[in-house]
């Protein structure tokens, strides 16, 4: 994994910074090994830094303004099979395929939004004074990438790029038989990137949002593969459960061949369950 290219950067902003007695509020990011602290004047530096609009802030509920630095940019030396955590300010945390932070055509795009002392944000809650800053991942066109309410993480403190979810957990990993050009690994690329933040598979993952996707059993084995689609693409069109978390993948988040793929993917790993660290 290579250090994140913006490191030298930023502590050179940050170093002026503080150099200057300001007193910030800080992030620190953990890459290749390395763990840098940041200033909001640091961030706000990095090339790419704007402002931006949200039209329906998953915390705030309303629009909102942000002056923001996008995440591809922050993670500018992460490769895109590699996972970041974003830790909170009350110890809990986030876990993210990075391929999914950094910026693709027509997806949603994710963006460190930096709260400032000129332009402080609402309170969380009227009876107390803690807003969602100072550091917070914000979306623009969520719904692009099928992105969640669960997938905003506000009072950011650390941000770390961990090994890909393949190294840390093997268990979700089609078996060496499957090529790379198979449809099963093709489907596994397809769970990391859109089904991996809820979703754990033979026990392995960084999530439990949603159920396991093999144990105890895998859909493949419970739904026609007609309803699983129908169910991906809508879950309201197959269960009608007005506090489903599950968003709907339009076309555009999810291709026709992708979906087939992962589809490919669960149907292969229902035969190849893992449970107490044994296969089965």
């Amino acid at each position: 994994m290579r250090v994140c290219a913006q490191f030298a950067f930023c502590v050179a902003l940050a170093a002026r910074a503080f150099g200057a007695g300001a007193t910030e509020a800080e992030l620190s990011l953990t890459a290749g090994g390395r763990t840098m602290t940041y200033a909001r004047a640091s961030l706000l530096g990095i090339p790419g830094a704007t402002t931006i609009s949200v039209a329906d802030d998953a915390v705030y509920k309303r629009a909102m303004s942000f002056r923001a630095v996008p995440a591809a940019a922050l993670l500018s030396g992460a490769s895109g099979d590699e996972s970041v955590r974003f830790s909170r300010a009350d110890g809990s945390g986030l876990v993210l395929p990075a391929a999914l932070l950094l910026a693709r055509p027509g997806a949603a795009t994710a963006y460190l939004a930096v709260e400032t002392d000129d332009a402080p944000w609402p309170p969380l809650r009227s009876e107390k004074r803690a807003t969602a800053g100072p550091f917070y991942l914000v979306w623009t066109a969520p719904e692009r990438s099928g992105v969640t309410a669960e997938l905003w993480a506000s009072q950011i403190t650390h941000v770390e790029i961990l090994p890909s979810l393949a190294r840390r957990f093997p268990m979700l990993v089609p078996g060496a038989a499957a090529s790379a050009k198979s449809p099963a690994r093709r489907g596994f690329v397809v769970y990391v990137r859109q089904c991996s933040m809820c979703h754990t598979l033979n026990g392995g993952g960084d999530t439990g949002i949603g159920p396991d996707l093999n144990i105890p059993y895998n859909p493949t084995e419970y739904l026609r593969v007609d309803a699983l689609r129908r169910l991906i693409r809508d879950p309201q069109s197959l269960h009608r459960w007005p506090e489903s978390r599950m968003p709907a993948y339009s076309k555009a988040a999810l291709s026709d061949r992708e979906l087939t793929d992962l589809v490919d993917y669960l149907r292969y790993m229902a035969d190849r369950k893992i449970v107490a660290g044994s296969a089965k």
